[in-house]
This record gives C-alpha cells, sequence and structure tokens, in this order.
C-alpha cells in the first residue's frame, strides 16, 4: 500500500508508538509523504523542512538505533512530527518571528527542540506567529492572517497561530508555542485543542526570541492532554544556561481533591457575547456534574493585574526585546505591533520600578485567594472576532481576548486551556483551569478526566477522541502505603492532606505479611510485619509531595517507620512496618484483613 501523509492525520503519541513498534524503519515512507502532500499556500507555515533537514533527523536516530547505542524504548517520542513557533530557534531553519527583516539562522536548537529531538520527535516545520508574539489574534504577521480551523471568516487567536492551526487539523502530533499573555491558550480555545501553559520556568527559554523576558513561556498544543503532559515532561527541566529557569520545589500535590473546589470570577464579562456566556454556563454546570464545588470569588485584583500587562510600564520590556529592530527597521515592523512597543519608550525606570511593586502586591492577593481552591476556572477567552472585526479593531478585541489570560504570568501560576463544546454558530469554545505554580501534574491529570468527559472530537480532525491514560506520578511525588491511623477517617489522616498527599486507591499488599494491634499507642494504631504465613492486608495509597515526605516521616514514632512494602498487583511502594520488639505485647488481628474491619468488629464487641 502507498502510504499517505493524510493517514497520519490526528494520530495521539501512542497510536505514533503503536505504528512504529514492529517496523521502526517505517519513518523514511511517512516523511517521504509528508514532503509530497505539501501545500504551499498554507499560511500557518512560514518555513517547512525540506528533504536535507528531515533525513538529518531520520538518519540520526535509524544510527543509534542500527548501531545498538540505543532501543526505540530510549526515543519515546520516536518519529513523532511535530512543529516550532518560528519564534523558537530550530537549528539550520530560519527564525523570524514573523519579521522579515528580523531573520537569522540560527546554529542551535532551543533547549526545548533539543530535548524533544533527543526523545525522537522530528520537527517538520516553523509556524506562523503574531509578529514578535505581540497578539492575540493570529492576523498580525507579513506572511499572512492565520484562518480559524472551523470558520474561516474567523481569527484563529495568537500569538501560537501557526502552531495551534497545524495540530487542530492533525498535521503534526503537537507543536510548540510561546505564551506570556495568553498566546498559548487563546488560540487553542479558539481552534479545539489543548493549551498547556507550564509554569514559568520549567520549560527552558533559552533559544526563544523574547517578548517579557521576565513572562515568557514554552507552551504546548496537542490534541489530548495526555499528550500535551507528556511532551512538557520531555521538554522541561531545569537549565543552568537559562537565567530564568528554575528548579522543580516538589511541593505541588499530585492532583485536584476527591471534591474539587474550583473558584470562578464574581464578575464575568463576555462583551456582549450571548453565545460565549451560555457556553461557559454550561461548562460550571459540567464541572458540578464531575463532582467540583463552585465559588465565586473577588476577581478585581486579577483583573488590576491583567490591565498591567499593556497599560503600563511592563510592555517596555517588549520594547527592550526589540529594541533594535524597533531603531533600525521600524517600518518593517507590523504597524499595530510597532505602535505597541513603541509605547514602552514612554516610561521611565522609576515607573518600571513601581510596576514591579504594583505587580507583587497583586499577586500576591491572588495567590492568597486561590491557596483556599483546587483552580480557578476562567472563559479561554470571553468572545471571538471575524477577520473584518479585527481589521477595524485591532487593539481593543486584542485586549477583549486577554481577559482572563493577561494575569498569569504576571501573578506566576500554571495554566490549561480545555476544548469546552462548541458555540450555537458552530464555533468552539474553551475554558482555562488557572492554579499556583508547579501544579501543572494536577491541572493535567483533571484536564484528561475533563477532556474524555467531553468525548469531543480533537481540534477539526473529526476523529473520535482517543482513550487517555491519568498522567502518572514521577520523581515530584513519593507513593505511599498506610494501613492504619492515617487511612481515611482515622485520628492522623491530617499529617497526609495537611501536606497535600491525594488519595489514590484501596488495595491491599502481597500474601507475605501479618497486621498486629500494638499496645499502649496513642491513638491506637497498628502494626504491619513481612511473614512466611501471612496474607493480604487492606491498605490506601496517597500520593505526597517528594518535600513533603521527609516532614511526614519525621512525624512517625518508634516503633513504626518507613519501608518498601509488595502490593497484590506485584509492585513495591513506600509504606509502614515496625519493628519486631513490639509485637511482644501486641494482638494479632491478621485475620481480619486490615484495621479498619478490626476496628469495626473490635467496637461491635
Amino acid at each position: 500500500m502507498t502510504l499517505t501523509w493524510s493517514l497520519f492525520q490526528g494520530y495521539t503519541l501512542t497510536q505514533w508508538r503503536e505504528y512504529y513498534a514492529a517496523q521502526p524503519e517505517r519513518i523514511s515512507d511517512i516523511f517521504d509523504a509528508f514532503t509530497r502532500e505539501q501545500n504551499n499556500d498554507d499560511c500557518a507555515w512560514i518555513c517547512r523542512a525540506d528533504n536535507a533537514a528531515l533525513s538529518a533527523q531520520i538518519t540520526a536516530l535509524q544510527t543509534a538505533l542500527r548501531q545498538g547505542e540505543k532501543t526505540l524504548a530510549d526515543f519515546p517520542l520516536y518519529g513523532v512530527p511535530f512543529a516550532v513557533k518560528d519564534n523558537i530557534d530550530v537549528a539550520g531553519m530560519p527564525t523570524t518571528a514573523a519579521c522579515p527583516a528580523f531573520r537569522y539562522l540560527p546554529d542551535h536548537d532551543a533547549t526545548v527542540v533539543a530535548r524533544l529531538k533527543a526523545a525522537g520527535a522530528i520537527v517538520v516545520g516553523k509556524t506562523n506567529l503574531d509578529q514578535f508574539a505581540t497578539g492575540l489574534v493570529g492576523t498580525r504577521s507579513p506572511y499572512g492572517a492565520v484562518p480559524n480551523t472551523f470558520n474561516p471568516d474567523y481569527v484563529s487567536g495568537g500569538s501560537s497561530s501557526g502552531s495551534a492551526s497545524v495540530v487542530a487539523r492533525g498535521l503534526v502530533a503537537f507543536a510548540l508555542g510561546t505564551d506570556t499573555a495568553g498566546s498559548g491558550r487563546v488560540p487553542a480555545g479558539f481552534n479545539n485543542i489543548i493549551g498547556l501553559k507550564p509554569t514559568k520556568g520549567w520549560l527552558s527559554t533559552r533559544g526563544v526570541v523574547p517578548a517579557c523576558r521576565l513572562n515568557d513561556c514554552v507552551s504546548i498544543f496537542a490534541l489530548t492532554v495526555a499528550d500535551a503532559w507528556s511532551v512538557a515532561t520531555l521538554a522541561g527541566g531545569y537549565d543552568a544556561a537559562d537565567p530564568y529557569s528554575r528548579q522543580h520545589p516538589h511541593t505541588a500535590p499530585a492532583r485536584f481533591t476527591d471534591a474539587p473546589r474550583i473558584a470562578v470570577p464574581d464578575r464575568l464579562e463576555f462583551f456582549g457575547d450571548a453565545q460565549s456566556e451560555a457556553a461557559f454556563s454550561r461548562s460550571l454546570a459540567q464541572l458540578e456534574a464531575m463532582g467540583a464545588t463552585l465559588e465565586h470569588i473577588d476577581f478585581s485584583a486579577f483583573s488590576e493585574l491583567a490591565a498591567q500587562l499593556y497599560s503600563g510600564a511592563w510592555v517596555a520590556e517588549r520594547t527592550v526585546a526589540v529594541g533594535k529592530m524597533l531603531a533600525r527597521d521600524p517600518d518593517e515592523m507590523d504597524p499595530t505591533v510597532r505602535g505597541i512597543v513603541a509605547g514602552g519608550l514612554n516610561y521611565s525606570a522609576c515607573d518600571a520600578w513601581q510596576a514591579e511593586y504594583t505587580r507583587a502586591g497583586l499577586a500576591r492577593r491572588i495567590q492568597q485567594q486561590l491557596a483556599r481552591y483546587d483552580a480557578l476556572v476562567v472563559p479561554t477567552s470571553p468572545t471571538i472576532r471575524t477577520l473584518h472585526e479585527m481589521a477595524q479593531e485591532p487593539v481593543r478585541y486584542n485586549s477583549q481576548f486577554g481577559t482572563y489570560t493577561n494575569f498569569t504570568n504576571l501573578a506566576d501560576l500554571s495554566a490549561l486551556a480545555l476544548p469546552a463544546g462548541f458555540r450555537a454558530d458552530g464555533l468552539p469554545f474553551g475554558i482555562t483551569l488557572i492554579a499556583p505554580a508547579w501544579h501543572d501534574l494536577a491541572l493535567s491529570a483533571f484536564g484528561v478526566r475533563w477532556q474524555q468527559a467531553q468525548s469531543l472530537p480533537p481540534g477539526a480532525t473529526e476523529k473520535p477522541l482517543a482513550p487517555q491514560t491519568r498522567p502518572e506520578i514521577g520523581k515530584d511525588h513519593v507513593r505511599v502505603a498506610v494501613v492504619g491511623a492515617h487511612l481515611r477517617g482515622q485520628p492522623l489522616n491530617h499529617q497526609l492532606t495537611t501536606r497535600d498527599a491525594r488519595f489514590v486507591c484501596e488495595t491491599t499488599t502481597g500474601d507475605g505479611y501479618r497486621l498486629y494491634a500494638l499496645a499502649n499507642t496513642t491513638p491506637p494504631k497498628p502494626g504491619l510485619v513481612r511473614s512466611d504465613e501471612g496474607q493480604p492486608i487492606a491498605l490506601e495509597l496517597w500520593d505526597i509531595p517528594l518535600a513533603r515526605f521527609g516532614e511526614f516521616v519525621a512525624e512517625i514514632p518508634a516503633p513504626l517507620g518507613i519501608g518498601t512494602l509488595e502490593l497484590a498487583d506485584g509492585s513495591s511502594v513506600k509504606g509502614f512496618i515496625c519493628e519486631p520488639q513490639a509485637l511482644n505485647h501486641a494482638t494479632d488481628i491478621t485475620s481480619w484483613g486490615g484495621w479498619k474491619a478490626w476496628l469495626a468488629r473490635h467496637h461491635r464487641a
């Protein structure tokens, strides 16, 4: 059979892995088909990878496999096509930031691109954007305005317009964007895809043309939350060569609480767009149907901070980023972008410091408000506009799009844009979940649940949503088995919950354990020990942030401690064990099968 690229449009990462599993050499045929089917009239692309660029990437992977240096398992993204926003460097491909006069040819990949290539992914092109990533509209580019994938009369959203478009149409499995004011979220909402806006500093910005360096993030577009999370974990991590890269503090929860508390703005503005307002109301009802409790909060600090990004001295950061271009070739810049960037010259150093003080105060208020909740939910954008409307009011309508996005990076928050159905006119509508920094995993875990519950065809592919698995914990969390006073409803459970530990499931140990009720312990506690004549013992699994694990262990009194337990499925986790001498005066309660069962029988007796 002759392979065509269209056969693979809309594949998830899992489907790509399954395709290559039996025959990794298929990779050459796939990308031959890709080059044959290129559409040179597609303004979502600024530059496509040519045969030489694709062959170089493919040859590096095949050579590593043939020579035995690597196996397919070493390349979790083997042969997966991805696109890169054209303000992120790819070695050997020009970077323009959508300004031809700014064009240069980088010698090195941006850190995130290098990490994804090392995982086996193949860069197939650079995508269009609002020039210098200044805009949320997708129209401010000399390479053309990228149309909405559902109705070409409407905007695609920006600035990462091209990246969102090629993902929504299934041309690539994922794409890199950037997000300073919402550029990784608004185009996701307008095109029915996922937009993961990670915590600042998790994904390196080395090799990225800056917009506002203090607030820039590399973002991920994908068809599923699970794919976005997988890509982020492979691209992310500390980069010592990036002065704004940050070490993960290992303090955030792995998931939302069992009954999530989600904040909603007390004042919602849709700028007269009744269709978006109705769509958001439906989304709130769906969140409640999933077990969430919604609570309205004062949104004034969020709105005040959002206004700071373009209405105050923060705009001067954009002037710093492209000041040389502004001074050298101002006429080569998009007129709207030039006007915004030139506005930064109106502010003094004193204005900039005062803007930072204002930002810090508002950010603290926001973080204190959100500390009581699992997340904040907002419309990704309160409205959408046609290309004609945007041409009439380019600044005002752009500002509307940023109503619920502009504050996020200024307040050091993480965010996940999710599809949320369609408006009455057939255009996509999206919501965004926003949480404190480093809550990316918790957002993604809930995002998988949300997307599966919605079960919408991803993007504009018209394909059924593929099954997803919830993101697994990694090195940032420890899975702990508890068998007694730390179980749910027991007196020491708070030692877990106050450290943001999250319940996973109930299960049992393997066969080789006995359980004892220890003497003279307050509150009453059991002791679990290995035994050749044991049986399965009921327990609960909890995921606790790694940085809080030591605090938890420090509170455990003798004769108990933490060791390694074998579970019924054969896996091993950290869990409670007991010193043997404590069993001399203990009561063997193994036959009850668990601490709660023994307590219930004991109290009835």
